[in-house]
């Protein structure tokens, strides 16, 4: 369990269709920190997970930039094209956004860059996305007990919840360099998985030495001296926003959709597993950062790995899926036969017989969990 679970710091609500969520990689921003490193009085690793544990948040805006930068073959690219959520892009590329906190129900992102803004605002039940390239809204509203939706790691403390939910025997904790990020002082955490099986080398947590909020949130890929993924605030504050800025208003002529109601029930009408309860679907092979996650796929995701012909499928983004799949390198073994996709920090498997198989590891692990 995350020691951030009991009051979740800083989950900002970005809704992401992918079908599988990794952790990104990125070049390290080296102007996050400058200048001498900051003289902070000692603190061990377990008192900097304890710092974080008690940390109390009541308001933060700032700047984040994200880096990304996957290894991956250039046909994966159209992956996040046929997701149909523009916000699925922030595991790759360079990303700038602007971030609002106010609690656990009152939260904004701003997503900036070229092609224009694209906003995702939480003011209590309501929930509101914006494009300005699209000029277009949504709105939908959350049942009574929701507390988070499904999200990107937008921000360090996201990615760090994340990350800490890993720590048990399989991780050695200890302290790194103190440093300067946004301008302030910050102690960091290392994380350094023992199984070598894993592609992550180490992650570092860059933790405000007075607010023990997360700054800055690195990956390094196994055999790397740079980190593979960067998140970090360029500018922070820690006064809490204005009302304001959890008030959605359209621009002049754009147009809201009404999206249906959130509920308990998955696509097609399935029911959700309750928390804490398994999905048959969804499996887990071996345990800490060499966990090998086993799905099932539908009818038409095995076809779309088997190598069916774009059109098989009705619909555009069905021609996109089978083009991308169809891109992967084509392999096989006493496991049977599929298509193979590798980043710098993780291996995705999709078999013939219609499963899925991704983890922080080599593709050898995938084969092994692929047999049983």
């Amino acid at each position: 369990m995350s020691v951030l679970n009991n009051h979740a710091v800083l989950r900002w609500l970005v809704p992401v269709t992918a079908g599988v969520a990794v952790i990104g990689g990125g070049a390290a921003v080296g102007t996050f920190a400058a200048g001498a490193d900051p003289a902070l009085p000692p603190r061990t690793a377990a008192q900097l997970l304890e710092d974080l544990r008690t940390s109390r948040l009541d308001g933060l805006s700032g700047t984040v930039v994200q880096r990304a930068d996957l290894g991956l073959p250039p046909i994966a690219g159209l992956v996040g094209q046929a997701g149909g959520n523009e916000l699925a892009s922030l595991v790759s590329g360079t990303h700038t956004l602007r971030v609002w906190y106010a609690g656990p129900e009152r939260q904004r992102l701003a997503l900036v860059d070229t092609l224009g803004e694209r906003d995702v605002l939480r003011n209590g039940r309501d929930v509101w996305t914006w494009s300005s390239r699209d000029n277009a809204a949504s709105h939908r509203t959350l049942p009574a007990d929701a507390k988070d939706l499904e999200s990107a790691p937008a921000t360090p403390a996201d990615a760090a919840d994340r990350a800490l939910e890993a720590i048990d025997p399989s991780t050695a904790v200890t302290v790194g360099r103190s440093a300067t990020v946004a301008g302030r002082s910050v102690y960091e955490l290392v994380l350094t998985p023992r199984d070598r099986d894993s592609l992550v080398h180490q992650v570092r947590i860059a933790l405000d030495a007075k607010e023990h909020v997360p700054l800055r949130f690195e990956v390094l890929a196994d055999g790397a001296d740079e980190p593979a993924f960067e998140v970090a605030f360029t500018q922070v504050d820690f006064r809490t926003p204005d009302a304001d800025q959890f008030r959605f208003s359209p621009p002049p002529g754009v147009t809201v959709k009404e999206e249906p109601a959130v509920d308990e029930r998955g696509p097609a009408g399935k029911q959700r597993p309750e928390r804490g309860e398994a999905d048959p679907d969804v499996r887990t092979v071996g345990t800490g950062w060499t966990t090998v996650l086993v799905a099932k796929l539908d009818a038409a995701g095995a076809a779309g790995t088997a190598g069916a012909k774009p059109g098989a499928a009705a619909g555009p983004d069905a021609d996109m899926v089978a083009k991308v799949l169809g891109g992967l390198q084509r392999v096989s073994g006493d496991w049977g036969s599929g298509r193979l996709l590798t980043g710098k920090l993780f291996s995705v498997l999709l078999t013939d017989d219609g499963r899925v198989l991704a983890g922080l590891v080599r593709p050898e692990r995938l084969y092994q969990a692929a047999k049983g």
